[in-house]
């Protein structure tokens, strides 16, 4: 007994479309966008626990807005598991022996507002992305990697153009 080709192909269709399914529960920790109604996981950090401290006295004035004693500072934390200095990591100024690397950096000058301006260029990029790409979120891919897959460097490639001009390339990427 054979099928109609109709149901045949109400049931190819049937699942092509559902395979087509699924993309919303997909995790990526590079996605843009926030999909979800509730907060963001990877932002909350735990506090450290409560204790009471042996003196009262010695415990510091509160600054509102500042650091608490039981917030988390993995950076610290990190120094003062390998036996370093915390009073280095405290302070504004760069160190003494970090000073010549500092001067080299900046030698052109540096701009305070990298940061702010990055983020803006940023933002451009991934908004323009999100305009001209008609088939997002139809095709799986990275939104990220999508966005500024035109920038990459192809290693290999500038490796083989180095090499031409004659560079020495001794710390080169191995070949794929």
């Amino acid at each position: 007994m054979a099928m109609p080709r109709k149901t045949v192909l109400v049931f190819m269709a049937a699942a092509l479309v559902a395979g087509c399914g699924g993309r919303d529960r997909e995790v990526s920790l590079a996605n843009i966008r926030h999909t979800g109604n509730g907060p963001d996981e990877f932002s909350i950090i735990p506090g450290k626990p409560l204790e009471m401290p042996q003196d009262m006295a010695a415990l510091p004035t509160p600054i509102p807005g500042g650091p608490n004693r039981t917030d988390q500072d993995p950076l610290a934390d990190g120094v003062a598991a390998l036996g370093g200095n915390l009073a280095v990591i405290r302070t504004e100024t760069p160190s003494p022996a970090h000073a010549g690397l500092l001067a080299h950096a900046t030698r052109y000058g540096r701009d305070p507002a990298i940061r702010q301006t990055l983020a803006v260029e940023d933002r451009e990029i991934r908004s323009r992305y999100g305009r001209v790409n008609v088939l997002r979120g139809i095709m799986p891919g990275d939104d990220y990697v999508q966005a500024y897959e035109r920038q990459w460097l192809d290693a290999q490639a500038e490796e083989r153009r180095l090499r031409r001009a004659g560079v020495r390339t001794p710390a080169a990427p191995p070949a794929p």
